[in-house]
């Protein structure tokens, strides 16, 4: 049977905008070496395969070189798919089982709401590949259990980047977030993405890195609503809420195409 395949845009609402994902929508078990090969053929950061699992839906995400414990982008892409095809009903929370536990997706309005759980940062050392492959002045740099996050002083330094990737590849990480305070009055915080480790550059949009951003800049602007804005060349909007240990991730989304695998 032909397996239903999309692609999305998500966090903009609209085309050729926010961060593109496949989706694939599975009727039964596939083998990690096909999904892994899709998503090197579909190249884009990350392709979600979608599988129902009783009430709920076993959700896995692929880069064009590796699975991934965590993608924002990719679920939301894959709610988004699943709303317009009628696969799960309009008004019903979606429950993803994934890598990193229970994650239910909602709809609030024009926006879908990811419930992820936060990823705080604890301060370190910057290695030294970190300090070459950016070339620029950090005030802090921290590490989660994903990532580096580097802060710069202006929203002009995170917009001026040009990291060395080969540079970055070689940490033992899987990407590195880069942000300031927003110039803007619309954003709260500005930020960039680079995992060349894992097979992407720069990230158009990265909902996952916003579960350590979200809580950083809460604790330093005091507030535990915000919205972010990833300044990539397609560029996208992030809304977060921080309650706890968990991050809601609201963002809008829009189908590219749609076709099959045969």
């Amino acid at each position: 049977m032909p397996i239903p395949l999309f692609q999305v845009d998500a966090f903009t609402n609209k085309p050729f905008s926010g961060n593109p994902a496949a989706v694939c929508l599975l009727d039964e078990e596939c083998d990690a070496d096909w999904m892994q090969a899709v998503a090197a053929e579909m190249n884009l950061s990350e392709t979600a395969f979608v599988r129902r699992l009783g009430d709920d839906f076993e959700l896995r995400w692929f880069t064009p070189q590796v699975e991934v414990d965590l993608c924002g982008h990719a679920t939301l892409a894959a709610a988004h798919a699943m709303w317009s095809q009628s696969v799960a009903p309009p008004n019903q929370t979606i429950r993803f089982r994934t890598r990193s536990g229970l994650l239910p997706a909602s709809r609030s309005g024009k926006f879908i709401e990811l419930d992820f759980p936060a990823t705080p940062v604890e301060a370190c050392e910057p290695p030294v590949a970190l300090l070459d492959g950016l070339a620029v002045e950090t005030t802090f740099v921290g590490k989660t259990k994903f990532d580096y996050l580097c802060v710069v002083e202006s929203e002009e330094a995170v917009r001026s980047l040009e990291p060395n990737f080969r540079r970055l590849a070689e940490l033992p990480t899987r990407g590195i977030i880069v942000t300031s305070r927003s110039d803007d009055a619309q954003f709260d915080f500005i930020s960039r993405f680079f995992a060349p480790a894992v097979g992407v550059d720069e990230d158009p949009v990265t909902g996952s890195a916003h579960c350590c951003l979200a809580p950083f800049w809460s604790d330093r602007l005091g507030r535990t609503e915000m919205t972010g804005f990833q300044a990539s060349s397609r560029g996208g909007i992030v809304r977060v809420r921080v309650t706890g240990d968990r991050v809601i991730l609201g963002g809008q989304a829009t189908t590219v195409f749609k076709g099959a695998f045969v």
